[in-house]
């Protein structure tokens, strides 16, 4: 089977990349910049042999075509995953033209199946704090949730129309391997380094990026259920529990004061509008802790097509010690973890 995997030079798509390849399939990447898709892959022991490069953008319907032309599945996982609000224009235009366009071509195509990659924040904020396969879509005003409800509204059109489109909802995601060091991976840095000394309280759902990557390989050519809509693996944490893990596995003390969520939404908002014109990143953003008050929960546990998730103990040592082995964490930092070898990061 050759697959087109939008979005492969990313956290979610390259690792998704080599759970299709090592499925068995052929992948085709398509990237603004192809020098991109080898230092995203190589790490993750993909062989060159099995991948294929299409340059363009998934924004670009020109190149989108190009990119379906007698493929056999797509993974849409190409998208601004940033509450930073210096990036709400790229957000927008990515998150729902984006998909608009990967959507419809591998429908015109005829592509036997499509798998868009969402996010358990599209259906946010949930009236009784659960969300799943069948929840509303939500009505967040943030920008990238805004972004990706509109972007799940896409899916869903296509999915009534009758269009072969399966949706996964990945959880916040932890692991190894982060090219860009996205949003998830570098919060935890920034946790580590003593620059989140305030948390809000509430929850959000945490998931191995292995494990996402290993559903989406799986939805390729799982039996339909009718509704087609996976949720992640992962599990549910509130802030505090997330705070203690981490404390627990790095063996360090890290001091963290809990704030009630709505309080500190004021402050998250100002912050958002600082942060436009202030030219370095400030950890606080608005949407963040709009999904901590949210407190979400996934209302079906069963794991996704019987895929168990890993520990957490086990996702957050590998991303700490992958963190300090590329040198994104000194090793007083990393704490116990420091000095590591990726050999253990499976």
């Amino acid at each position: 089977m050759l697959v087109l995997v939008t979005g492969g030079t990313g956290f979610v798509g390259a690792h998704t990349v080599a759970a299709v390849t090592a499925a068995g399939h052929r992948v085709r990447v398509l990237a603004r910049d192809p020098t991109g898709v080898d230092r995203a892959l190589s790490p993750l022991d993909v062989p060159a042999a099995a991948v294929d490069v299409v340059v363009g953008d998934v924004t670009d319907t020109a190149a989108v075509t190009a990119a379906v032309r007698d493929t056999d599945a797509v993974v849409h996982a190409a998208s601004v995953y940033s509450f930073d609000s210096r990036r709400h224009a790229d957000t927008r235009q990515t998150n729902v033209r984006g998909t608009d366009v990967v959507l419809t071509a591998a429908r015109d195509a005829g592509v036997r199946r499509t798998v868009y990659v969402s996010t358990f924040g599209a259906m946010l904020p949930a009236a009784d704090g659960l969300v799943g396969p069948r929840s509303a879509v939500g009505t967040a005003t943030e920008t990238y949730l805004a972004s990706k409800a509109a972007a799940e509204r896409i899916a869903r059109r296509h999915q009534a129309q009758g269009a072969p489109v399966v949706i996964s909802y990945p959880p916040a995601l932890l692991g190894p391997h982060d090219p860009k060091l996205g949003d998830q991976t570098s919060r935890l840095r920034y946790v580590l380094r003593g620059m989140m000394p305030v948390w809000p309280t509430g929850g959000f759902p945490v998931g191995d990026v292995r494990d996402t990557a290993a559903l989406h390989a799986a939805l390729l050519t799982a039996p339909s259920d009718g509704l087609d809509r996976h949720f992640g693996p992962g599990r549910q944490l509130s802030t505090r529990e997330y705070v203690a893990a981490v404390r627990a596995v790095t063996g360090r003390r890290l001091p963290t004061l809990f704030v009630p969520a709505r309080a500190m939404l004021p402050f998250a908002r100002l912050t958002d509008l600082v942060q436009r014109a202030w030219p370095w990143h400030i950890p606080a953003e608005y949407g963040a802790c709009y999904v901590c008050a949210c407190d979400a929960r996934t209302s079906d546990t069963t794991p996704p097509l019987g895929l168990t998730p890993r520990p957490l103990t086990r996702t957050l040592t590998d991303t700490v010690r992958w963190l300090h082995d590329a040198g994104q964490l000194t090793g007083a930092q990393a704490g116990v973890l420091a000095g590591s070898s990726d050999k253990e990061q499976s």
